[in-house]
């Protein structure tokens, strides 16, 4: 694919990342509770942390192992971010945030349906997987709503900040 998709749903637009959402995904990111409720949130989350993931996010484009898409309002301001990632043998792994003025509000499980759909549908993965720490079950039901199962209960699979924390792992395939 040599043109990064854009994704339309009810209520988003789904399309690259740009330069003009550094300031916003900053500001979005420097509350502390993305760091604790995700893998690979820093904090504090600065600038040049959000200019590094941009890049990284091109790079995973252009050499074919992801996909990171900012989840837009119509109107085309970011209000969060998803991502489908390429780990080999057909299957992909979904991650996802939101900032919290748009919690609870259904945006990620409509961005994270489509996404799906376009993983499995247009770029032919047989798998989805994404996981949660149990500390934030929240994550887990926006994964049930869009079909996929729990898989497993991975003990002591993620170390950050020094502490050994349990995971929670969910699937679709292509055959669900």
């Amino acid at each position: 694919m040599n043109k990064f998709p854009v994704i339309e749903t009810e209520r988003l637009i789904l399309s690259q990342l740009e330069e003009r959402d550094v300031p916003f995904i900053v500001g979005y990111l420097q509350h502390r509770i993305f760091s604790d409720l995700t893998s690979n949130i820093p904090y504090p989350y600065v600038e040049n942390d959000a200019r590094s993931w941009l890049k990284m996010s091109k790079e995973a484009f252009d050499t074919n192992t992801g996909y990171t898409f900012a989840i837009r309002n119509k109107e085309g301001q970011i209000i969060g971010a998803i991502g489908l990632h390429d780990r080999d043998d057909d299957k992909a792994e979904l991650g996802y945030w939101i900032g919290i003025p748009y919690w609870n509000k259904g945006y990620v499980t409509e961005a994270a349906k489509a996404i799906v759909d376009f993983g499995l549908n247009e770029m032919r993965f047989n798998k989805i997987f994404a996981t949660h720490f149990l500390h934030n079950p929240a994550s887990g039901r926006i994964m049930e709503k869009i079909g996929m199962e729990q898989e497993a209960v991975l003990k002591q699979e993620m170390k950050k900040d020094g502490e050994y924390f349990d995971i929670v792992r969910y699937c679709i395939l292509k055959t669900d």
